[in-house]
C-alpha cells in the first residue's frame, strides 16, 4: 500500500498539478481534489494520510490572502481536519496554503483548538515579490519535513509573506519548541538578519516556515514544488546542478514519515 495523499484544488488554488506530481515523484499515490467536493464529501481525509494546501490565490486573495479558504476549511471541515490530525496524519500548506493554515489555526497550533496565533501579510518591499532565495533548515527544529535539510535555495511568489506573530510569547514559544521550521538566508547560507531582498517580505525572525509541535503540519512560503528538476533553476546551464531539484527532499521526507509512521514500511520513490 502506498500512502496517499489529497492535494486540494479549486478557487484560485494554482499550484495542484505540480504538487501532485511533486508528491508521485516522492512514492505517493496523490489525488487532487476540488475543494467542494471534499466539503461534500469528508470521508476522503479518512482514507488519505497527508493533505497538501498548494500555492495559489484562493477566491482571488479577497480580504486577505488565503482568509476565506481558511474560513471554509474552518468552519465546514473543521472536526473533520481535527480527527485527521489527532490521527497523526500529515499536512502541508504552501505559500497561499501556509496563509490558509496560518488563518485557520492549523498552525502553529499550541493547543487542542484551531486558534489563530500568526499571520502573513504584506510584504515590507509594497509589491509582489518572484525571486529565488536561499533557505536554512533549523537543525533543532520538529518539522519531519525539513530532517536532513540544511539549506536550499527555492522561488517565493507572493505579495503577502511577511510571518508576524501576535505576542512576543508566541514568538518564545516557537522557538522554544522547536517549531520554527526555516528562515530565509543570504547566498553563504547565514542569517538574512531581515535584510531585503535575502528576506524578501520582511519576515519576523527570517521565518520563511513554521511547524506544530509534532512536526507533523507544516507551512512556508517557499515553493518547493516548483523545483523538483534541475532545469528549474535559472542558473542550471551555468553551475551545472543535479538533475534532481532540491525542493523534492520535502515532499520525501514527509512520505518517508507517512509511511514509517501510518503503513510500517517505506515508500520508494518513483522515477
Amino acid at each position: 500500500m502506498n500512502v496517499k495523499v489529497l492535494v486540494l484544488a479549486g478557487y484560485g488554488i494554482n499550484c495542484e498539478a505540480e504538487t501532485r506530481v511533486a508528491f508521485e515523484r516522492a512514492g505517493a499515490e496523490a489525488r487532487i481534489i476540488h475543494l467542494g467536493d471534499l466539503v461534500e464529501s469528508p470521508e476522503y481525509l479518512r482514507n488519505h494520510h497527508i493533505l497538501a494546501v498548494p500555492g495559489g490565490f484562493s477566491f482571488g486573495d479577497d480580504v486577505a490572502s488565503g482568509r476565506i479558504l481558511a474560513n471554509r476549511l474552518r468552519y465546514r471541515l473543521g472536526e473533520p481536519l481535527r480527527e485527521f490530525i489527532r490521527e497523526r496524519k500529515l499536512i502541508i500548506g504552501i505559500c497561499n496554503g501556509f496563509q490558509v493554515l496560518v488563518k485557520m489555526g492549523v498552525l502553529p497550533l499550541f493547543g487542542d483548538e484551531f486558534v489563530q496565533e500568526t499571520t502573513l501579510t504584506h510584504n515590507d518591499s509594497g509589491r509582489f515579490e518572484d525571486r529565488w532565495v536561499r533557505v536554512a533548515a533549523d537543525p533543532a527544529s520538529k518539522c519531519v519535513w525539513t530532517r536532513g535539510i540544511s539549506s536550499m535555495e527555492l522561488p517565493v511568489r507572493h505579495g503577502e509573506g511577511k510571518f508576524l506573530v501576535r505576542s512576543e510569547s508566541v514568538l518564545e514559544r516557537l522557538r522554544a519548541g522547536g517549531q520554527i521550521a526555516l528562515r530565509y538566508a543570504a547566498a553563504d547560507g547565514s542569517p538574512a538578519k531581515g535584510v531585503f531582498p535575502a528576506n524578501p517580505n520582511g519576515s519576523l525572525d527570517d521565518i520563511a516556515g513554521i511547524c506544530d509541535p509534532s512536526g507533523r503540519l507544516f507551512g512556508l512560503m517557499p515553493h518547493p514544488e516548483a523545483f523538483l528538476d534541475g532545469t528549474n533553476h535559472p542558473r542550471w546551464t551555468r553551475e551545472g546542478l543535479l538533475p534532481e531539484g532540491a525542493g523534492l527532499a520535502i515532499f520525501r521526507n514527509g512520505v518517508a514519515h507517512a509511511a514509517k509512521h501510518l503503513l510500517g514500511g517505506a515508500a520508494t520513490a518513483r522515477r
